[in-house]
C-alpha cells in the first residue's frame, strides 16, 4: 500500500463555461475542476496541469484520500472523474468528491492479479488467463478505502471462473454489485484452455499414461 500523502494546491474560480475553461488550459496551464458532495455547496476550482499529471502517474492517486487546499483551506476528497484529451497528455476537467468520516462513499478501486504465471491452470495445465474486470466498484467509509484489491489466481484451474464473491475484501469494504443480489455476482477472471485444445485432452493424456 502507498504511504504517500496526496495534496492538491488549488484556487477558486468564479468565471465558468467552456470558453473560460479553454483559456485556463491554454493561457495559464491550469485544469478547471469542481468539488462537490457533503453539506457544502459545489466549489469551482483550478490547479496547475503539470502538478495534476504528476499525481496521476501514481496509481494510488485514483483510489486514495486526497487533501485539496482551496485558497489555503484544506478538505478531504476522492477523485470521481477525469476528462482527458483523446490522444495528448492533457486533462480537460477534474471532479472531486468530498468525503466524510461517518458516511460511506462509493468509488472504484483497481484489481491487482497475483500468481498468474504460477496458477495451476497456467503452469500445470497450459491455460491462458483472461480478465473480465480491471477494477471493482465498492462502498466503504473513507478510513477503510483500500488502494487496490488482490485477486489471487494461484489455485484456479482451466475452465474455472473467479467471481466477485470469491474475492477477499478488506474489513469494512463491500461490493456494490453484490449488494444488488446474487445475480450480480459477475466474473472477474477465468483461465481458458489454450487454442486448439479439446475438452478431452487432459483425460486422454491420463488414460495414455495409465496404459504405459
Amino acid at each position: 500500500m502507498s504511504t504517500e500523502d496526496f495534496v492538491l494546491e488549488t484556487q477558486s474560480r468564479e468565471v465558468t463555461g467552456k470558453g473560460a475553461s479553454r483559456r485556463l488550459r491554454r493561457e495559464s496551464g491550469l485544469v478547471p475542476g469542481i468539488i462537490y458532495g457533503g453539506s457544502k455547496k459545489p466549489e469551482m476550482i483550478s490547479m496547475p496541469q503539470k502538478d495534476l499529471i504528476k499525481h496521476l502517474e501514481n496509481e494510488a492517486f485514483y483510489s486514495h484520500i486526497i487533501t485539496v487546499n482551496v485558497d489555503g483551506v484544506g478538505q478531504e476528497v476522492i477523485l470521481k472523474d477525469l476528462q482527458r484529451h483523446p490522444s495528448k497528455p492533457v486533462i480537460y476537467h477534474i471532479d472531486l468528491l468530498r468525503v466524510s468520516k461517518t458516511k460511506k462513499i462509493t468509488t472504484r478501486v483497481p484489481l491487482h492479479f497475483i500468481n498468474e504465471s504460477t496458477a495451476v491452470g497456467v503452469k500445470m495445465q497450459g491455460g491462458l488467463v483472461s480478465h473480465s474486470m480491471t477494477d471493482l466498484e465498492i462502498s466503504c467509509l473513507a478510513a477503510d478505502l483500500p488502494e487496490f484489491i488482490e485477486v489471487d489466481l494461484a489455485e484456479v484451474e482451466v475452465g474455472q471462473i473467479v467471481h466477485i464473491s470469491d474475492l477477499t475484501l478488506p474489513k469494512g469494504v463491500e461490493s456494490v454489485a453484490l449488494n444488488h443480489g446474487a445475480d450480480h455476482d459477475l466474473a472477474v477472471a477465468t483461465i481458458n484452455k489454450p487454442k486448439g485444445a479439446s475438452a478431452d485432452d487432459s483425460s486422454s493424456d491420463e488414460e495414455e499414461a495409465g496404459e504405459e
